[in-house]
């Protein structure tokens, strides 16, 4: 009787684990609730980039280290025009023009080249 009552115990936990735990087609083996169980977790970041040590130079000359998404070793600060003074903002523009690429004037190309001198050359023999 005590092992008629146990199997019928059994059944019916089986039976109500079964109603808990619905069968999932993914994965074949039994779900495990104990300290072999795992999760899979991810980092909520938009991006996973690496950043590298750089040294930055402030407009008044200072440095500081930073962390920038490119290797580089140095990187300035741009200067701001409207608080330099009117010597020095013509000196830059100047000097910002003369850098500019100047385009190359195309020379024309004379060819004294005539078909006739090339006639033998294509006549078959």
């Amino acid at each position: 009787m005590m092992v008629v009552s146990r199997t019928f115990r059994l059944l019916r936990l089986e039976a109500f684990l079964r109603t808990l735990t619905p069968p999932c087609g993914l994965h074949t083996s039994a779900s495990q609730w104990n300290s072999n169980h795992t999760s899979i977790a991810y980092a909520p970041r938009q991006k996973f980039t690496r950043t590298y040590p750089v040294l930055m130079v402030r407009t008044d000359g200072s440095t500081i280290h930073i962390r920038y998404k490119e290797p580089r070793q140095i990187m300035m600060m741009p200067v701001d025009i409207n608080t330099l003074s009117e010597v020095e903002r013509k000196v830059r523009l100047r000097r910002k023009e003369s850098s500019k690429v100047k385009e190359k004037e195309e020379i024309p190309f004379e060819d004294d080249f005539k078909l006739d001198d090339y006639r033998k050359f294509w006549k078959k023999k």
